[in-house]
């Protein structure tokens, strides 16, 4: 009889932690949709709609900069959204960052233009790229850490990869539906309106992922651990007090990652167009394919950190993102189509998959439950701004300065040296308790 019960609570588990891992892919592809879609649109449109300007690079750089204001709110959103997931629930969070993502992301696409309101254009535009960002500070830290708790032992590198695998899928959706609004219309249709498509339809299919998260249960690890200590006070600082250790190291190996991470799909999408001089089609459709190849192999890195360990998989994809970098741009420089798409599917595709795969259950592994989402959260998205969220606006700075790509390989072999350091000091996590 006991062991009937025993059977009937492991099949519950993996149900639970089926749906959960549904939840997690599902509404991250459709959030991190709203979210990859400015990258984008900075890259391809927002310089001539927002910011006109007589110079390609000072209009390119004025709409990154915007773009990296949205990082600004993410760690304040981490902090805040993360420390109410760890005081009332993953579910609420996660249901409250849809809402709020959403909401920015179709007034996004509503948003008159400088020709028609002039200065107030790219003013709101900064206010809703503010609220974007802080609703992004929880969103991608809560689906990891929902999937991880409700995983089994031994299976949380392949349950964490969920989240990415939906980051991962969101570029691809993003990028294939620029390319389709693109592709459908004129150019000066496009300028004039079509731009807005894109972002109307991500405020509308947050909406999916609404209804299908709130019908996730809370992990039971995590309402353990919530019994348990029911009369201690956790404030907004709780987590790092507790684990400061864990918070250095998330900031230290978030460096590399994140640069890379938004290096390719946001500033060499940028390069390919105003640099280079080729068609948005040839870019887009380089991201496109390598986000395809990254939904194979996010998942593989996955399992693969749960037999050789969480460190060893991204350290030997930080080598490699570091090592790609010249072959990558000498790729570029050729021009050619085939060469342009080798390059992105290698670098975005292959190399930086093995770091973003295991750092989802490393991270959430490296705090103690009760003060998880938090720590996770907050110290991701810190590392989100000092990494990511500057990445294209020194990468362009440096390309319009040396007129040639050898300070972004300099700059970004910089932040992949910290990402090592920082994996020096991390424990492996792959056999930790959570509960």
């Amino acid at each position: 009889m006991a062991e009937v019960l025993q059977d009937q609570r492991a099949v519950g588990g993996n149900q639970k932690s089926r749906r959960a891992a549904w939840a997690a892919l599902i509404g991250t592809v459709l959030e991190w949709y709203d979210f990859i879609i400015y990258g984008t649109a900075a890259a391809v449109v927002l310089n001539k709609v927002f910011f006109p300007s007589t110079d390609p690079y000072v209009g390119t750089l004025a709409v990154f900069a915007t773009y990296a204001v949205g990082f600004l709110a993410r760690p304040l959103g981490g902090l805040y959204l993360g420390y109410l997931g760890d005081r009332y629930g993953r579910k609420r969070v996660l249901v409250l960052t849809l809402v709020i993502m959403g909401a920015a992301t179709f007034l996004l696409g509503c948003l008159p233009s400088y020709a028609q309101i002039g200065i107030w254009a790219p003013i709101l535009l900064v206010g809703l790229r503010l609220l974007q960002g802080f609703g992004a500070g929880g969103e991608y830290a809560g689906a990891v850490v929902l999937s991880v708790e409700h995983a089994q032992e031994g299976k949380r590198g392949a349950a964490g990869a969920w989240a990415p695998m939906g980051f991962a899928l969101a570029t691809l959706l993003a990028n294939a539906v620029f390319f389709s609004v693109i592709a459908s219309m004129p150019e000066d249709q496009f300028l004039q309106w079509g731009w807005r498509i894109p972002f109307l339809f991500g405020g509308v299919c947050v909406l999916v992922g609404y209804f299908i998260r709130r019908g996730v249960e809370e992990p039971p690890v995590y309402e353990r651990a919530v019994e348990q200590a029911k009369t201690e006070k956790i404030g907004l600082f709780t987590s790092i007090k507790r684990n400061p250790r864990s918070f250095v190291i998330v900031l230290l190996t978030r460096m590399g990652e994140n640069g890379f991470a938004y290096l390719y799909p946001v500033f060499c999408v940028s390069y390919v167009i105003t640099t280079l001089g080729q068609p948005r089609s040839t870019a887009l459709w380089a991201v496109i394919i390598a986000s395809m190849v990254q939904v194979a192999t996010i998942p593989f890195f996955g399992v693969l950190s749960d037999r050789l360990g969480r460190k060893t998989v991204y350290i030997a994809g930080a080598l490699l993102s570091m090592a790609w970098l010249v072959p990558f741009f000498l790729l570029l420089d050729t021009g050619a189509t085939a060469a342009i798409i080798l390059g992105f599917g290698i670098g975005l595709g292959i190399a930086y998959p093995a770091m973003l795969a295991p750092q989802a259950s490393w991270y959430a592994e490296l705090f103690d439950t009760q003060f998880r989402l938090s720590g996770f959260a907050f110290s991701r998205e810190l590392g989100s701004l000092l990494a990511g969220g500057v990445a294209p606006f020194i990468a362009t700075a440096l390309v319009a300065w040396a007129h040639h790509w050898w300070p972004i390989v300099a700059y970004m072999w910089v932040l992949g040296i910290i990402t090592l350091i920082g994996l020096k000091l991390g424990p492996e996590t792959v056999s930790k308790k959570l509960g």
